[in-house]
């Protein structure tokens, strides 16, 4: 592979050394129209083929700015379509490095069609191989897309731009005042974008998403073998209620969690880790961030919210799709109280609850703080799922917080009333040990042994087989 353009560079240092394999080198553009016959059009702007990372194969394909701008035509889709029908038939990942000027006007309708069959390619892999994608520079108008129906999403954090409509050309607004396609606002408020970095680091990043995903959705699961301690206790799990980013490193084969969609709705974590060398997709409430001097720097409700159901659904509906099995670190108290979260919050509690019951992959839930309400039965309940359901000795499991309950029950009794009848419901209705007596929680554990009891429960439930009734697919 010749590494003199950017896009050749980019696969260069994705991949393991010397590994890439290239297709179509030779292929050009067949349009002649508005002179495009006079232009050298080299891989029409577009380098694809296949080669390894840490051993594992994965398709690529990485945009040539230099060519028409690395614009979209009729052959340059081709060469993208065609890596897809080899990735889908041998079971491996497609990464696209994503630098264009979007669709090749020279070419019409051609392009247009280009772009449709692209899209085709992408929601029929969809469930079948990993998609992934980084965007290096422009990523504009129906190209935004493509990132979108991929399964990641990696930008650079400075140079790159991802939009459908220009900042621009957004009524009342203009790039000074909020820059719409910046990788800060597509991570934090969009949530379209899961890791943004420089180049380098975004490379290194793919690369380590990429050693904790299974190949397709065939493939049983990512093993590799685990050195770590299976029974390795940690009495510091109990001080990481708030932030369970922590917690699950905490917990993780060599601390190592990897965190997607970080920035973007912070109260809800999304990850993966290995667990006895096995992937596990996580899925925790947060209401405190620490960094890494071990300052607290944002607090949040115990709460859900649109965007934190629809963040944790996404990626409950990923992992079912490819037999990753699901952690749940549960700490809620009800729903984000607001008007704004009001117009979509039934709704996307009611996806995460779908996503969570409709998954057929091995679940297990942690209770490690409050699990009140509806907003519990969401979180992987046992209700709607759990194949097996821990709980830390101080969780609360109940409609409600026992203060609360008692000031409706003692309704206009006195102050000393509500303290008795408080401690009575907090005993009888809110406790960690009245919910196994009922069979909600299968087992107590000490925040210390959390490691080794997750690790037992999965090797339980690999061999899980769970029908459901026939039907082409729910529609919630």
């Amino acid at each position: 592979m010749s590494i003199t353009s950017q896009a050749s560079q980019r696969i260069a240092a994705l991949l393991d050394d010397n590994s890439f394999v290239e297709i179509g080198a030779m292929v050009t553009a067949r349009a002649t129209d508005f002179n495009l016959k006079q232009t050298e059009t080299p891989s029409d702007g577009c380098v694809t083929g296949y080669g390894v990372i840490d051993g594992n194969l994965v398709y690529v394909y990485s945009q040539d700015a230099s060519v028409l701008g690395g614009s979209i035509g009729e052959m340059h889709a081709k060469k993208i379509t065609r890596l897809y029908d080899l990735a889908m038939k041998t079971g491996a990942p497609v990464i696209g490095l994503i630098d264009s000027a979007g669709l090749r006007l020279q070419e019409a309708t051609d392009a247009l069609n280009a772009f449709g069959e692209i899209y085709m390619k992408q929601s029929t892999a969809s469930g079948v191989i990993p998609q992934i994608s980084a965007v290096f520079g422009t990523c504009g108008g129906g190209l935004a897309l493509v990132p979108a129906l991929t399964d990641f999403t990696f930008m650079e954090e400075k140079k790159a731009k991802l939009f459908v409509n220009a900042p621009n050309a957004l009524a009342g607004n203009e790039i000074s005042k909020c820059d719409t396609s910046n990788a800060s606002f597509q991570s934090e408020e969009a949530g379209l974008v899961d890791f943004i970095g420089d180049e380098a680091s975004i490379l290194s990043q793919i690369r380590d998403l990429v050693c904790m995903l299974p190949s397709n959705n065939e493939e049983d699961a990512s093993f590799v073998e685990c050195t770590d301690d299976l029974n390795r206790a940690d009495a510091a799990l109990a001080n990481c209620v708030g932030d369970t980013s922590i917690a699950l490193s905490t917990i993780a084969d060599d601390n190592v969690f990897v965190e997607v969609k970080a920035a973007y709705a912070k109260e809800m974590v999304t990850g993966f880790l290995k667990l006895n060398g096995v992937t596990v997709g996580a899925v925790a409430n947060r209401s405190e961030v620490y960094n890494d001097e071990g300052e607290k720097t944002e607090t949040y409700d115990a709460a859900l919210s649109p965007a934190g159901c629809d963040k944790a659904a996404e990626f409950v509906n990923f992992c079912d799709a490819f037999n990753i099995p699901v952690l749940t670190l549960t700490n809620v108290n009800g729903f984000a109280a607001d008007k704004c979260s009001e117009k979509k919050i039934a709704k996307a509690a009611a996806r995460l609850t779908y996503a969570f019951a409709n998954a057929t992959v091995p679940k297990v839930n942690v209770v490690i703080g409050k699990a009140f309400g509806s907003a519990y039965v969401a979180m992987n309940s046992k209700a709607v799922g759990a194949d097996m359901t821990y709980c830390w000795p101080d969780a609360e499991i109940g409609t409600m917080d026992a203060r609360l309950a008692a000031k409706i029950i003692c309704d206009g009794q006195g102050a000393d009333a509500v303290e008795q009848c408080a401690k009575e419901y907090a005993a009888f209705q809110t406790s960690a040990a009245s919910a196994a007596k009922r069979g909600y929680v299968d087992t107590i554990i000490e925040p210390a042994d959390t490691r080794k009891y997750v690790i037992g429960a999965f090797e339980m439930l690999f061999t899980k087989r769970e029908d459901r009734p026939a039907k082409k697919h729910g529609t919630v």
